[in-house]
């Protein structure tokens, strides 16, 4: 979670990866609880990996199953503007990225980085109207590949496609579930575009991003949070209760 600043605009963002809306390993349907902590933090974008678009089986097994998909679920009432796009399309249903803002959403473009073909991959890039500034905010939500190579093929990917799709100077963020627990995302996406991984642009060590998984006890980097043209305030891990209790993913 971050608290960033630009042109004295203050942002709050924090990325979740919600398997699904369920436990670690699904032993309980969480998606009712999520939704009541990610409105206690009260953030203006959120970043959420592992959304259920929609999922027959599960709607007919859980008399609580929301009837919205999982995205409009978690937004109701709070966050104005949502985007969604799946990535792996199932008989019984869908799942993918998805963002929520509290500011209007100009336009949505999901990238399809698919590397190997039993592993569905996008990245959905969102262009935020933020009040008081004459240029939208980019925001990109990932779930990158748990194999090395099909990682650095989707990060060479996405720095290509902010490259050529967004005007320099722009500001960025990008967030999500990288499974970089080497950290080569430093090198080849932040400083080939220019990021700040939060947690160092909070005063910790750019080259070590806060651990995240598991939740109940973080080992390892894979959930980041990277920005261009804002100033960190704060950033945390989302750790412990209750996080631990409704998935196995912390967040930065």
């Amino acid at each position: 979670m971050t608290v960033g600043t630009m042109q004295n605009l203050e942002l709050h963002v924090v990325t979740y990866n919600i398997h699904k809306g369920f436990s670690q390993f699904r032993q309980r349907m969480m998606v009712h609880e999520l939704r009541d902590q990610l409105r206690a933090l009260g953030p203006d974008i959120v970043f959420l990996q592992e959304v259920q678009g929609m999922h027959d089986r599960h709607a007919r097994k859980f008399d609580n199953w929301p009837d919205a998909p999982q995205h409009d679920f978690l937004a109701a009432d709070v966050w104005q503007a949502t985007a969604y796009a799946s990535n792996v399309v199932y008989g019984h249903g869908h799942h993918g990225n998805a963002i929520l803002a509290r500011f209007p959403i100009e336009h949505s473009h999901n990238q399809d980085v698919t590397q190997i073909r039993f592993e569905r991959r996008g990245l959905l890039h969102c262009a935020i109207s933020l009040p008081g500034l004459p240029s939208p905010l980019h925001c990109v939500c990932v779930h990158l590949s748990v194999f090395a190579r099909s990682r650095r093929k989707q990060m060479d990917a996405l720095a290509h496609y902010l490259e050529t799709s967004v005007d320099p100077g722009s500001p960025v963020i990008i967030a999500g579930d990288f499974n970089d627990w080497r950290n080569e995302a430093d090198l080849l996406l932040a400083r080939r575009l220019g990021l700040t991984e939060v947690l160092g642009g909070a005063g910790g060590d750019l080259e070590s991003p806060g651990r995240s998984f598991p939740s109940r006890h973080p080992l390892l980097r894979l959930d980041r949070i990277y920005v261009a043209g804002f100033s960190v305030q704060r950033a945390e891990i989302l750790s412990g209760s209750p996080w631990s209790r409704i998935s196995d993913r912390g967040s930065a």
